[in-house]
């Protein structure tokens, strides 16, 4: 697998990558590093762990709980949650690690672990790669310091955390949703039942779609990554909007009434919008990515917003956001971080604070959205290169300054590699679709050619 920690956790092949062994080994690695480190100190540790609804998080979640306990970690098992609401519970419960096994938007036979620190942050860079060389040395034959007797963690089940975390949403929603009918499309994901249910304590009708997870059916042509069916229901049901998560539902994508999809962009500026209305928009400033839509940038600027920009991955929007204090930051993908109620992306709350925005205003979901334009965006993945080279390529490089020059000002070309999948991301935007098509398709190949 290369380097094991991505910019979202370990992920791979469940029991082909990532086996039982190796989150075993992980999860001790990552309590010796998080004790030397003084996270435990002076008190006895604790733990916890959720997971999305795929059949490898059965065995994983098994995996995980016994290495943490074997290392002297009490462990707080939550069972099937979204990742934002583990981030949450290991903030609300004192808990010094959380953990969830998801690969997020991810095909099922994919899986992954996410490691939290105490406050449900995501750790940083620096104690990943200690918990990878830590996990490498021990591996290969270096001996555990393990506990014996009373020293062994303990486990049990935190059966409230489902409503301590939908108690969470509701206490923070401005204000109701009575009257919007919304479709919410769950990805048969880890908020199958907690988004309904927040929505409908919220005062919304709801229709549900994607909603009957059997361990097997994650993202299978449905959630964020495959809108078909939610747009579809949206219209025939004649719901004001729809929302879909993805597997572990840390990010929302919409729909309007009219069938139109709705990106994290659109989201963003619609909530900076309200946030800065309501004087939560700290410095007039919302954090994007280098993906997000030049659209969107115009549109904030017009605003008088201004527009931070990171690297690809809602860990470097949020290491931003903390870093300045800004309150509001997210993707295009829909991983949106409201940093005053949440310590990563959260779909849930996102598309409660999106419906909100309509009840509190009585505008559409497209008279909301139109304050910005989306330039044509045309993304190509490029699977089965060696995404290493991306940026050490001569021929890449002539290519993308070739492009760069002929679309001048009024367009721009990214390409990185994936952080989470073994692939190459081509992005051009250009005033034309038919222009941008062409010239993602022509980087598209050369990326084939000079890195295949």
């Amino acid at each position: 697998m290369g380097r094991l920690f991505g910019t979202d956790g370990v992920r791979g092949v469940a029991n082909a990558d990532l086996t039982a062994e190796l989150a075993l080994g992980l999860s001790v690695a990552a309590a010796h590093v998080l004790a030397e480190a003084g996270t435990f100190a002076g008190h006895r540790a604790t733990a916890v762990v959720g997971r999305d609804p795929r059949a490898s998080g059965e065995f994983l979640e098994a995996a995980v709980v016994a290495g943490l306990a074997s290392a002297g970690v009490d462990v707080l098992r939550v069972g099937v949650l979204p990742t934002p609401a583990v981030a949450y519970l290991t903030g609300a419960l004192g808990a010094d690690l959380g953990v969830m096994l998801s690969a997020s938007h991810n095909a099922m036979p994919d899986n992954g672990i996410k490691f939290f620190a105490r406050g449900g942050h995501k750790l940083a860079d620096e104690l990943e790669d200690r918990i990878e060389a830590v996990y490498e040395d021990h591996r290969t034959g270096a001996p555990w310091d393990r506990p014996t007797g009373a020293g062994v963690g303990r486990v049990s089940d935190y059966t409230e955390g489902f409503d301590k975390y939908v108690a969470h949403l509701m206490g923070v929603l401005p204000n109701r949703l009575d009257g919007l009918k919304v479709v919410l499309d769950e990805a048969h994901g880890a908020a199958a039942y907690v988004s309904p249910e927040a929505f409908t304590r919220a005062g919304a009708e709801i229709v549900t779609i994607g909603a009957e997870p059997d361990g097997l059916n994650i993202n299978d042509g449905c959630g964020s990554t495959h809108l078909g069916l939610l747009k579809q229901a949206v219209v025939e049901h004649g719901a004001h909007l729809g929302i879909a998560h993805d597997g572990d539902a840390d990010r929302c994508l919409a729909v309007d009434a009219n069938g139109e999809e709705v990106d994290g962009d659109q989201i963003l500026a619609v909530l900076a919008l309200a946030m800065r209305e309501a004087g939560q928009l700290r410095e007039d400033t919302v954090v994007a990515t280098v993906m997000s839509n030049l659209g969107f940038k115009l549109a904030m600027e017009a605003e008088g917003i201004n527009v931070v920009q990171t690297g690809v991955g809602d860990r470097y929007v949020l290491e931003s956001m903390k870093e300045h204090g800004y309150a509001l930051g997210g993707e295009q993908s829909g991983h949106v971080i409201i940093l005053d109620h949440a310590t990563t992306g959260d779909g849930t709350l996102t598309g409660l604070m999106l419906a909100a925005r309509i009840a509190a205003t009585g505008k559409s979901m497209a008279e909301l959205t139109g304050i910005m334009t989306r330039l044509p965006q045309v993304l190509v993945n490029v699977p089965d290169v060696d995404k290493s080279r991306v940026t050490t390529s001569g021929e890449l490089a002539a290519a993308v300054a070739e492009a760069e020059r002929e679309l001048g000002t009024t367009g721009r070309v990214l390409l990185r590699s994936s952080g989470t999948e073994p692939l190459v991301r081509v992005m051009v935007e250009a005033a034309d679709i038919e222009q941008a098509r062409s010239v993602a398709g022509r980087l598209a190949d050369v990326v084939k050619s000079a890195l295949g």
